[in-house]
């Protein structure tokens, strides 16, 4: 008998936001996986780190941060096998994942490599972007709104179009990206109904109105709600 393969949403930095059956899985899984950039920690596992049992193999998935698929592709290639092999003998295998494991996450390429041949259980987590709404206090949509999710790299007009067609939005990978995000809020009318959160849940959170805001490069864990009513209950 195989093991199975799960993919752990473990919500988006502090510990206490992960689920009970998240935790459960947590506890009793022989292996664990996580991502981490090529040097450094996993912040994957520093969350789940104060509910780990000890005693588990562990393998950290360090890819480098790059435009373009490759060498991703032969990174998820490699470290899929290695995932494999545990599975192939019949060892469970935990995949901890950042927020939830099919909102961006890096699980979705392990799961289209190893979905067919293992069993998978995908366990739903806190998203950065709800995490973000309740870490500023900023209601992001009501009855038929519609909430737009953009990634801050898109090219200027791109976003600017999204931005028009939508009542409601989450600008996500801020980032180096910030400068940009800001001259196209401003542009369309936008600062005024938009907070700006970086490295929600976790102790040195930030929360401001966008035109607080300075143009430099900010983290990669910031977002920009945007809510053209201000206050969606209106």
């Amino acid at each position: 008998m195989t093991g199975t393969l799960f993919g752990l949403g473990i919500g988006p930095g502090d510990p206490e936001l992960i689920t009970l059956k998240a935790l459960n899985i947590l506890k009793r899984v022989p292996v664990i996986a996580y991502m981490a950039a090529d040097e450094g920690e996993s912040f994957a596992r520093s969350i789940a780190a104060p509910h780990l049992p000890g005693g588990q193999a562990e393998i950290c998935v360090r890819t480098r941060m790059v435009a373009g698929n490759s060498p991703a592709n032969e990174t998820y290639d490699a470290y899929a096998e290695e995932i494999a092999v545990h599975l192939q003998n019949g060892q469970d295998v935990a995949v901890l994942c950042e927020g939830d494991p099919f909102f961006f996450g890096s699980f979705m390429y392990f799961f289209m490599r190893l979905a067919e041949r293992f069993p998978v259980e995908v366990v739903p987590g806190v998203t950065s972007l709800t995490a973000c709404a309740a870490e500023a206090s900023f209601p992001l949509s009501s009855r038929n709104d519609i909430l737009t999710v953009l990634p801050a790299p898109l090219p200027e007009d791109e976003l600017e179009r999204r931005l028009l067609d939508t009542d409601a939005a989450v600008i996500m990978k801020v980032g180096r990206h910030r400068e940009k995000v800001i001259r196209v809020l401003e542009k369309l009318n936008l600062a005024d109904n938009a907070r700006y959160v970086e490295r929600a849940t976790l102790p040195e959170a930030k929360v401001c109105a966008v035109s607080d805001l300075e143009r430099t490069e900010g983290p990669y864990f910031s977002m920009i709600l945007v809510q053209k009513r201000g206050e969606p209950w209106k």
